[in-house]
């Protein structure tokens, strides 16, 4: 299933580089929901997450003659979006907003019935909270690993770490979640 999805990545990517807008926005449709999702946990504002997926993209149509294929292409734009996000942080004097509870509800599991769930809601909710106070470079492979379901590896690749180094992060992470999480 993995390779017809690259393949059309592949056709995508070569179909811009001609200058064809319709790729680009296939490509954009595919993605921007992803990238947006990403930015938007990391961020915790709606307007700045959409600022910066616009910029992730600009970046990806202005370099995309810069991919040589040597990673996913996911991996790649993971790589820009999470870049983009640094140098937003570093200029961003007034600091992360944090999430508000409506935004939590927002991102937990819709499809149960009233009750049926309420207790795996909350653990959800008391997770998605933990995580931000987790340190950001740990705050970083959580959201690459296990909320945009990259594989170690891409993850080590666009934070440009070790895989074992997304390994030892990770096992801290559970840690701290055993020890500040009561289920």
């Amino acid at each position: 299933m993995r390779a017809p999805l690259d393949n059309q990545i592949k056709s995508l990517c070569r179909r811009i580089k001609r200058a064809d807008k319709n790729a680009a926005s296939e490509l954009l449709k595919i993605y921007y929901a992803d990238i947006y999702s990403y930015l938007r946990r990391l961020c915790g504002s709606k307007q700045d997450a959409e600022d910066l997926t616009q910029q992730t993209f600009l970046k990806v149509w202005s370099s995309l003659d810069g991919f040589k294929g040597r990673s996913k292409f996911s991996t790649w734009l993971y790589r820009i979006a999470h870049n983009t996000f640094i140098d937003w942080q570093r200029r961003n004097t007034s600091g992360i907003q944090s999430n508000t509870d409506r935004w939590w509800k927002e991102y937990t599991n819709k499809n149960s019935g009233p009750f049926a769930n309420v207790a795996e809601r909350q653990l959800t909710q008391r997770l998605y909270e933990a995580v931000d106070q987790l340190d950001e470079d740990k705050k970083h492979v959580v959201h690459l690993h296990y909320y945009q379901g990259l594989s170690l590896r891409e993850t080590a690749k666009v934070l440009g770490i070790a895989t074992s180094t997304v390994k030892y992060r990770l096992r801290e992470v559970f840690k701290f979640l055993k020890t500040n999480i009561h289920v």
